[in-house]
């Protein structure tokens, strides 16, 4: 039985409590050997790859909320967010369909880069104001994490990994997953939301003593 620790993680790239729980994720688990893999899980797959408004306009739509009510919900999580590091800015931000992303992050995994590749797109999406949604465009923050632009955007306008984002949300279905970020660790335990620390390196700890255990047992 090995120390390394699986974690497989459904999120979106539009999830802002998906960058939240990453970070609370990384703090809990600092100090274990982590393997994290990413899976797709879209929460807006209606949404154009243009959208003409703002993420206040979005959100009032997609919620069917007064947008006078969405706009404390926008600060209380952009206050969240700086807890944990993050700089959200929701007046940059650019709406989009997050379907192209989770392509190109099953393509960055096929090259060993996917760990860099997620973390780029969430911080173009929700600090920079960055559009990635556009073949064009994340072909550019690929080659940023030191991948191959024009391999990049050949394979997301072919749609090379379209069966592979519709093969981890059918697994999501399986699962039971209906809200992200949803951690599923050493196969058996699932960690829905973005969870404090300190849960986290609970669970974390329990699976690397059941490791331990394991290699003793066998020894």
């Amino acid at each position: 039985m090995s120390d390394v620790i699986k974690v497989d993680v459904w999120s979106d790239i539009a999830c802002p409590w998906c960058y939240i729980g990453k970070r609370k994720f990384e703090a809990g688990a600092e100090g274990f050997d982590v393997e994290v893999e990413y899976h797709s899980f879209e929460l807006s797959p209606d949404t154009p790859v243009d959208f003409d408004g703002s993420a206040a306009d979005f959100l009032a739509k997609h919620k069917g909320m007064p947008i006078e009510q969405v706009r404390p919900m926008l600060a209380q999580v952009t206050a969240v967010a700086a807890e944990v590091g993050l700089d959200y800015d929701y007046d940059a931000l650019q709406h989009t369909n997050t379907v192209k992303a989770h392509q190109l992050l099953h393509f960055a995994k096929a090259q060993g880069k996917q760990i860099e590749m997620k973390e780029r797109l969430l911080r173009a999406y929700f600090v920079e104001g960055e559009h990635v949604g556009r073949a064009e465009d994340l072909a550019d923050l690929a080659a940023e994490v030191g991948l191959d632009r024009d391999a990049a955007l050949r394979s997301l306008e072919s749609d090379e990994y379209l069966e592979a984002v519709h093969a981890d949300q059918e697994q999501a279905m399986r699962f039971g997953i209906r809200g992200v970020p949803f951690f599923v660790i050493d196969g058996k335990y699932g960690v829905s939301g973005a969870q404090p620390a300190e849960a986290f390196s609970q669970i974390v700890r329990q699976v690397w003593g059941e490791h331990r255990e394991a290699v003793t047992a066998n020894a």
